[in-house]
């Protein structure tokens, strides 16, 4: 077999079914492409009628059988009826991907309590509605994948935001306890937590703080590759999440890097890839800063003023990150290589 036959075979989702919600633009419209574009079957599913059958004309294009589903996924009875009507049409449910989200730039103090209610139905409790009606399917089919769409922003907060850095904050916990939960099941549960990405929802946020539109957009370039992430670049991780070729694979989020270092702190002499345990402050080791360490987080140090391999995210999953950050006071760590 050629590279490229093992290729196309590993990536290949030739007689699935995927279900993408959000997907009449952006980012959802990409993926659900993205998916019939490798040989699924996809619905389509939004509340924007026009946008989701420009979705399944695109997928149709590229080959493939699409469907859309005008769906509103805060309401269960929506999400009730629309799987049904998958089930009806393609015979199962083998890929999900919650990807349906909207964004509120206020603070608590602006926030109004419609608005918190609309940010987490859609991007929160809409994620947890599908799933509930789309994993019995799966289980009868033998397994299947759901992949969740977080955010940078799911791991750490940023400014004027707070339902939507909680909803993904949810989401990704939510993935965490999926993935445990359904794993015996030979269900998989991962989530992409993307950072700026150049889509209507981004533009909204630049109307909604009132910016200037192009400084707002050179502001989320500012990032260690030089430019803000296209839909294609998530359908892509997508993608992957979604193939043979992360088959084992669960409990998981792939975050592309949400903070601009200096490329020389990026440099592979500067990396040290190293694991860090709690220890007493009498035991801390004399290379380590002092950083704050906790159980179920993600965990940053810094090794003689250079920043280096960044430590575990203790999930019952055993997952690594490895980001770049500030270093917090707190505890101690001591070192233990790999």
């Amino acid at each position: 077999m050629s590279a490229s036959d093992k290729a196309t075979q590993l990536l290949s989702l030739a007689g699935k079914v995927g279900v993408v919600t959000g997907a009449a633009s952006g980012i959802g419209r990409e993926i659900a492409v993205r998916l019939g574009e490798m040989g699924a079957c996809v619905a389509v599913l939004d509340v924007d009628g026009e946008g989701g059958r420009e979705t399944v004309q695109r997928i149709e294009a590229a080959g493939a059988k699409a469907t859309f589903v005008r769906c509103d996924i805060r309401l269960a009875e929506h999400c009730h009826r629309a799987v049904e009507q998958i089930v009806s049409t393609f015979s199962r449910i083998d890929i999900l991907c919650n990807n349906a989200g909207i964004v509120i730039r206020k603070d608590v103090l602006a926030l109004e309590e419609r608005e918190w209610d609309a940010v987490l139905d859609v991007g929160l409790k809409g994620a947890y509605l599908m799933s509930r009606e789309a994993v019995p399917h799966m289980v009868r089919g033998g397994g299947g994948v759901i992949i969740n769409t977080g955010s940078g922003w799911a791991l750490k907060g940023g400014p004027n935001a707070a339902a939507y850095c909680a909803a993904k904050g949810g989401i990704l916990n939510l993935t965490r306890a999926m993935a445990i939960d359904f794993g015996h099941n030979n269900i998989r549960v991962n989530c992409v937590c993307p950072g700026d990405i150049d889509t209507p929802m981004l533009a909204g946020e630049c109307r909604q703080l009132g910016e200037d539109p192009d400084e707002f957009m050179r502001e989320a370039a500012h990032r260690p590759l030089k430019r803000i992430g296209t839909p294609e670049d998530v359908a892509n991780a997508v993608l992957f999440l979604a193939s043979d070729m992360a088959k084992w694979i669960t409990g998981a989020h792939l975050w592309s890097m949400v903070e601009a270092w200096p490329s020389h702190a990026l440099s592979p002499n500067n990396v040290r890839t190293t694991a860090y345990s709690v220890y007493g402050q009498d035991d801390c080791a004399g290379d380590v800063e002092r950083c704050q360490l906790a159980v179920g987080t993600t965990h940053v140090v810094m090794v003689n003023k250079v920043p280096t391999a960044l430590a575990r995210n203790v999930s019952n999953c055993g997952t690594w990150c490895f980001i770049f950050r500030t270093v917090p006071s707190g505890m101690c760590a001591k070192r233990k290589t790999l």
